[in-house]
């Protein structure tokens, strides 16, 4: 199967076309730091609470319940009503919910706003990338890596302001409310901008939800990065504090170095992308993954950790941008539906992973739970190894 060319806006947009760039990856943004903000505080509310790793584990399986919940309703409320319409609504409610979050009482009534958090992120996540790939067909060229880059920016802000609360001991409440107002005050300004997708070319089957062995193989790859993902959003302080014994000034390094070099990577993919070809770079970003956890395993020490989530963070970097964008440009499925199934199958894995994480740390210990994440990376390179939309590419 072929993948077309990106979906083309209509030329009227192109004098606009910098603003709307500039709005798309605010919202990405504004994501990265709600759920950034989210991940920093997972060891102060885990303590907080009294959770066990298994305990968890078990709560934060609510994200991914809350995901396929919506699998395939938010792919349809963006084909129908438009991610320009959609995104700034949920956007205003996903950051919302983290108050919820930081309110829980007890280790229930946490599971039930996570769960809510997985089902508004899950629409968040559609309508972002469906923006993500307008952009490009206005742009007529590879910009979903810097979008993803602004995400990853957002994930390090997210993590900088964590630390400076903790350090001065603000409340989580207090905590979220500054994240919300930033939130709030960018969607406002934004929204207006955000891509219609007024010019698309209709696709047949645009509303039905039937994948193809293509996005499911997409969803799978993406799936193998985002469970690896996943592993150092939510369990990177955890990890630091009770296995690399890290000063509780420094627990947060791990994280940070994860995202810079995350972040680095995904600003400089579009150009890598288009030197290298998708097939290249993914069969290095899997390499880069299992080095990157072994170094961490083999070497739990401060700076051997520090390198290894380093790697990790170049592994994982363009992995999602360049299985959105392949999937985003499908011959016959509308961009909101094709990135619902492939969206949705690789982020399972960024929310499935983190529970994962705790199931196998409780039945044996943290260090070798992270020993088996590390597979992931020889699967993901392996896999796009053999799969024909990766060769020659």
């Amino acid at each position: 199967m072929t993948i077309s060319s990106a979906p083309q806006i209509t030329s009227d947009l192109s004098p606009n076309k910098g603003r709307i760039r500039m709005a798309v990856a605010a919202f990405y943004f504004c994501q990265g730091l709600a759920f950034a903000s989210w991940a920093s505080r997972i060891p102060t509310i885990k303590q907080h609470l009294g959770l066990s790793e298994a305990q968890l584990g078990t709560v934060l399986l609510m994200l991914p319940i809350g995901q396929l919940l919506t699998m395939p309703l938010s792919g349809r409320l963006v084909s129908k009503y438009g991610s320009h319409r959609l995104l700034p609504i949920v956007g205003f409610l996903y950051v919302a919910n983290l108050f919820t979050i930081a309110l829980a009482p007890n280790m229930w009534a946490l599971a039930l706003a996570l769960l809510f958090f997985g089902i508004i992120g899950n629409m968040c996540n559609i309508s972002v990338n469906t923006q993500g790939v307008l952009a490009e067909g206005i742009y007529r060229r590879s910009i979903m890596s810097s979008f993803h880059g602004t995400w990853s920016i957002a994930g390090f802000t997210g993590a900088l302001i964590g630390l400076i609360c903790m350090t001065l001991k603000l409340p989580i409440e207090g905590h979220f409310l500054i994240i919300t107002g930033i939130v709030w005050t960018l969607n406002l300004l934004n929204r207006k901008y955000l891509a219609p997708p007024a010019g698309l070319q209709p696709k047949k089957g645009g509303f039905a939800f039937k994948p193809d062995r293509l996005l499911i193989s997409l969803g799978i790859v993406g799936f193998c990065s985002m469970a690896t993902e996943g592993a150092m959003f939510d369990w990177s302080g955890v990890y630091f504090d009770e296995v690399v014994h890290a000063p509780k000034s420094l627990i947060v390094l791990g994280y940070a170095a994860f995202m810079v070099m995350m972040a680095m990577a995904r600003f400089i993919g579009d150009k890598a992308l288009s030197r290298f070809g998708r097939q290249r770079i993914l069969q290095g970003s899997g390499i880069l993954m299992f080095v990157g956890m072994a170094i961490a395993v083999s070497f739990p020490s401060l700076m051997a950790s520090t390198l290894g989530f380093m790697l990790v963070g170049l592994g994982v970097a363009c992995n999602v941008p360049i299985i959105y964008s392949v999937a985003g440009k499908h011959p016959t499925i509308s961009s909101g539906m094709a990135l619902a199934m492939v969206s949705s199958l690789s982020y399972l894995g960024f929310l499935i992973g983190p529970p994962l994480i705790g199931y196998i740390a409780e039945l044996s210990s943290l260090r070798f739970s992270y020993g088996v994440f590390s597979l992931f990376g020889i699967v993901l390179c392996t896999m796009c190894s053999i799969l024909p939309i990766f060769k020659n590419s």
